[in-house]
């Protein structure tokens, strides 16, 4: 016993020392790449990450939102820069903080196998179909006091898309439109804190195509190593589609203009 917690507290310390080592300066990775099949089609002529969104492309609000925090130093776009992943390298071809990765097409672990980093470093991933001005400071401090090697940015409520009603006995007594309601199981969103430990995990997978959660975080979840960062009610929209653009419109409005404000 007095080992195993010797051994548990050093784990702790190496975690401590890891996040005083890095919360400083931090790089945001944001994964755009995919086939974007949902999306056509707007993908046969351009990425997902480039479909307009109130006159920019949507990938344009996540860099911004992550710009707005003096902690990010370096924001990395891992995209098809042999095939449409070239549109988004042009549009922010002055930006002096964005740097740009080949996508593997290896699933969304297997793509991240290409970046350099330090198994010391703490990093952002955010999915480019992800739309959300998330606190990213609370959900770091929220990563590093959980001692995790990764967090996954969640949430328990979701406003329907359509009417519900009460039925007693047949009847229905009550229309209710729209409601908020709370899930049983958390939603998980595509915005992730990681330690630069997994891409040595990732590395050492013999399956050619990665799947994050399911071939990598799944495992780690089993020792108690994945955190969940409850969004609560913060606005958060995954456009898959150009169908999402209308549907969620009002939704979008208000995430774009909380970017803005920042």
């Amino acid at each position: 016993m007095p080992e195993e917690k010797n051994q548990r507290n050093l784990a702790d310390l190496a975690h401590e020392e890891e996040n005083r080592n890095h919360t400083g300066r931090l790089k945001a990775v944001i994964l755009a790449g995919g086939k974007g099949t949902r999306a056509r089609p707007f993908t046969d002529y351009f990425p997902k990450a480039m479909m307009p969104v109130d006159g920019r492309p949507l990938i344009f609000y996540t860099i911004q939102h992550l710009s707005s925090f003096d902690f990010i130093s370096e924001i990395i776009v891992i995209c098809d820069l042999k095939g449409f992943g070239g549109q988004i390298k042009n549009y922010f071809e002055k930006s002096k903080k964005i740097k740009f990765v080949q996508d593997s097409s290896s699933g969304t672990a297997g793509d991240l196998m290409h970046l350099r980093m330090s198994k010391n470093e703490t990093f952002f991933l955010w999915f480019a179909d992800n739309l959300c001005a998330l606190d990213l400071k609370k959900m770091l401090k929220h990563y590093t006091d959980k001692g995790s090697m990764a967090c996954i940015a969640t949430r328990q409520f979701r406003k329907e898309e359509t009417g519900f009603a009460k039925v007693d006995d047949g009847n229905i007594i009550q229309f209710i439109e729209k409601p908020l309601v709370r899930m049983e199981n958390c939603e998980c969103t595509g915005i992730y804190v990681l330690s630069g430990k997994i891409l040595d995990i990732i590395k050492s997978k013999t399956k050619r195509n990665l799947n994050l959660s399911y071939d990598v975080l799944q495992e780690l979840s089993e020792k108690g190593l994945v955190s969940s960062f409850d969004i609560e009610r913060t606005p958060w929209v995954d456009i898959e589609s150009p169908v999402i653009l209308e549907r969620k419109s009002d939704s979008i409005r208000k995430i774009i203009s909380q970017i803005n404000r920042a």
